[in-house]
């Protein structure tokens, strides 16, 4: 940490003093040999666990063919198989075409390119509250803490911003959360500051990640998927956290039956390597060859990995999602009779948050609470990471089972109980 903080970049911010010797499956151990519980999964990056030896194994034999070849330029058999396989498991019924990136990031920043250039138009939606990235597209489209945009601007001109439906939050005056926004989008910044037709595209996380944790009220994308079809308006369902099978399905998307025009993937995809995918309609991937490249977009090694990712998944790691979240969800459930700090569960498969407040009446968020009672659960031996004013988010690897969920529930009850003492 000393050699750390002397050599790094300020800009590096650190949850909790955790210095990792090792893991396996969903348990850390530090280099004291302490051992974690891990309920963050490396902000839900770690979808198949440490260490898992299918992984492990496809890794090492792509590491001893060879490490790298630039797919923008030459072919690869791994890269071949891997976009065949995200193009024919995307979302609804139309054919799909794919590029692979890095990052999350860098698959935003290419959507945002591939809209403007199939549509030959130039503005963008996001919602408040969303995060998106950290490049220059990527932080335009992102709403979530002003810190992450403080002293970067300019940013991308032609980009807006609209409440996201957050049913715990949002105010609406006794209305549905979701057809309030889509009204919101319709009757004020359609009419008042905004021409659809100059529109190309709609950025949405279908679960907001770092805005909270937030599940939209049922009917929202499926209205939102309509708004776009009426203007011609592209829809971008950014998955890079909810996808990869963390919700208990595929993508996200499917919960809504919702078919978006581009899909953006990442985190999970690897298993921890760094790869990700842009996945479009091919009536939209239609750019000219040349215009779009990426050096390391398809290293072989990463694409080994998430080809041993999704096996796993489709094997039965999706079905695990599903039935630890309900059984985690129905343990915080019933923490939250017996906590008054906790305001509100929500979530689908593995990816659930808590949000904490000082009151439930006022709903007033409990920041310093959420602060304090992350500290002390990985004091106790459970990760979790804060998001939004003051959720607690629940992301572990989707390979946890009973015994780690009871765990989690009796530690994160004990510290409860400490911290609200």
């Amino acid at each position: 940490m000393d050699r750390d903080h002397q050599w790094s970049s300020t800009s590096y911010i650190k949850a909790y003093p955790l210095v990792v010797s090792h893991g396996r499956g969903a348990m850390l151990e530090d280099l004291d040999g302490n051992r974690y519980l891990d309920f963050m999964a490396g902000i839900a990056v770690a979808s198949t666990g440490y260490a898992h030896p299918k992984v492990v194994a496809a890794i090492s034999d792509a590491a001893g063919r060879f490490q790298h070849l630039c797919g923008t330029d030459f072919y690869s058999e791994s890269m071949a198989v891997l976009m065949e396989r995200l193009a024919t498991l995307g979302p609804g019924r139309s054919k799909k075409r794919v590029f692979l990136t890095n990052s999350g990031t860098e698959a935003v920043e290419g959507a945002i390119k591939l809209v403007r250039s199939s549509t030959r138009r130039s503005d963008l939606i996001a919602f408040q509250g969303a995060f998106h990235g950290r490049s220059y597209g990527g932080m335009s489209l992102t709403s979530s803490k002003a810190k992450q945009r403080a002293h970067f601007g300019p940013f991308l001109p032609g980009v807006h911003h609209v409440p996201y439906p957050n049913p715990y939050r949002l105010e609406t005056g006794g209305r549905d959360a979701g057809a309030f926004v889509l009204d919101l989008i319709r009757n004020d910044l359609f009419k008042r500051h905004l021409s659809p037709d100059d529109v190309a595209a709609v950025f949405v996380e279908p679960m907001q990640g770092e805005g909270g944790y937030v599940i939209p009220p049922a009917g929202f994308l499926a209205g939102l998927r309509e708004l776009c079809d009426q203007h011609g308006i592209l829809l971008v369902f950014d998955e890079i956290q909810t996808g990869a099978g963390r919700t208990g399905k595929m993508w996200a998307a499917e919960h809504a039956g919702v078919e978006p025009d581009v899909l953006l993937t990442a985190k999970g995809l690897g298993s921890g390597l760094p790869i990700g995918a842009i996945i479009a309609k091919e009536s939209v991937m239609k750019w000219e060859a040349g215009s779009h490249g990426s050096t390391f977009g398809g290293n072989p090694v990463c694409c080994a990995a998430a080809l041993a990712t999704l096996d796993l998944l489709e094997g039965g790691l999706m079905d695990n999602a599903r039935t630890m979240g309900e059984w985690l969800l129905t343990g915080l459930k019933g923490l939250q009779g017996r906590h008054e700090v906790i305001g509100d569960v929500r979530g689908l498969g593995l990816f659930i948050g808590i949000e904490l407040v000082e009151d439930r009446r006022t709903k007033a968020p409990a920041k310093a609470l959420a602060h304090e009672l992350e500290q002390r659960l990985f004091q106790k031996g459970l990760l979790v990471l804060q998001c939004g004013e003051s959720v607690l988010r629940m992301a572990p690897p989707l390979i946890i089972d009973e015994g780690d969920v009871d765990t989690a529930l009796q530690v994160f009850d004990e510290c409860l109980s400490e911290t609200t003492r």
